[in-house]
């Protein structure tokens, strides 16, 4: 390799068009997801306090917020939903009235080239906030994996074009693919939560989706931070239950997961930016610490440079229209 001054590094660096020609990683809007909260009502709009410009949505709502997302477009939404009843197992999950089955109905009708992936977990459902039937004070896995699978199966009937469990218990993909094979929906494809770490990241989302879980904390099945092989290990495992895609949640403080994940397989891979990511960056841009586009994007292609194909954000909006204006 030529050493200095015959190999200078700042040619390629010196106007916009250059850095332009050679960039290595570039970001799409097609390649963003952005998260939706669904509840019941008509016109309905609930601000999330600690997720500045997210509010929980209804329908009506939710179709004309995804509609402009998809028109500066975005790929695709990602659903949760917030039911009028919770009990201990999370019944309305599976209602094939809920909020997101409606949601999906309505989006599928409405905008129909977005994709629509949704939420598979029962701490939205259930009045004790956790992920799944308790026994003894804690999750029961084998317990949980049906309603799991009654849950993806009634989102694959509503239309979903992907089904994303993210409840980390252990088989919960196989159940679900054995379920939707059983319904008719072998088509449907699974993008696992395959890699989703246990910490405090997730707080404001825990606000917007009212799933704070009423006793204890969720480490009993969600990864350990500390863990990048047994990240591995989940992933292999959820490969061979049959999953289409893999995720690894958060993004930011596990880019180093991200691409050993991508290395160590080659599957399509989303990485989710959540919540305490997004609101720490919106927080510091509000007080005029950072300039909050810039590092929006700049989060954003890091992420993809680690090896994410799919990006989860709640900036996709906003970066869509960013990447629409044009590469700076």
């Amino acid at each position: 390799m030529a050493m200095f001054p015959e190999y200078r590094p700042r040619r390629l660096r010196r106007t916009a068009p250059l850095r332009r020609l050679v960039r290595e990683t570039h970001l799409s809007a097609s390649q963003l997801v952005l998260p939706m909260f669904v509840r019941p009502g008509h016109r309905v709009r609930v601000p999330v306090d600690s997720m500045p410009g997210v509010a929980q949505l209804s329908v009506d709502e939710l179709v004309r917020e995804a509609a402009a997302a998809a028109a500066a477009g975005v790929g695709g939404v990602l659903l949760f939903g917030i039911p009028e009843h919770k009990d201990a197992i999370g019944t309305s999950a599976w209602d094939d009235q809920g909020p997101v089955q409606q949601a999906v109905r309505a989006l599928k009708r409405e905008v129909p080239d977005l994709v629509v992936i949704t939420d598979v977990c029962l701490c939205e459902y259930t009045d004790h906030g956790h992920c799944g039937v308790l026994k003894d004070g804690d999750v029961d896995n084998d317990a949980t994996l049906d309603l799991l699978a009654r849950e993806a199966v009634s989102h694959a009937a509503a239309g979903a074009d992907i089904v994303a469990p993210s409840d980390m218990m252990d088989g919960r993909v196989g159940a679900i693919r054995g379920a939707l094979d059983d319904a008719g929906f072998a088509h449907t494809p699974i993008l696992s939560y395959a890699a989703k770490f246990a910490g405090p990241f997730y707080g404001p989302f825990r606000d917007a989706a009212e799933s704070t879980p009423q006793f204890g904390d969720r480490r009993s099945y969600q990864m350990d931070s500390a863990n990048a092989d047994e990240a591995l290990r989940e992933v292999e495992l959820d490969i061979a239950e049959g999953a289409d895609m893999l995720m690894v949640k958060p993004a930011g403080p596990f880019l180093d997961v991200i691409r050993r994940v991508k290395d160590a397989t080659g599957y399509p891979l989303a990485a989710y930016q959540v919540s305490g990511e997004f609101s720490m960056i919106k927080a510091a841009a509000e007080r005029g610490w950072i300039d909050g586009e810039r590092v929006m994007m700049e989060s954003l292609l890091g992420i993809r440079r680690a090896g994410a194909d799919v990006v989860i954000t709640y900036f996709a909006a906003e970066a869509a229209a960013v990447i629409g204006r044009g590469e700076r």
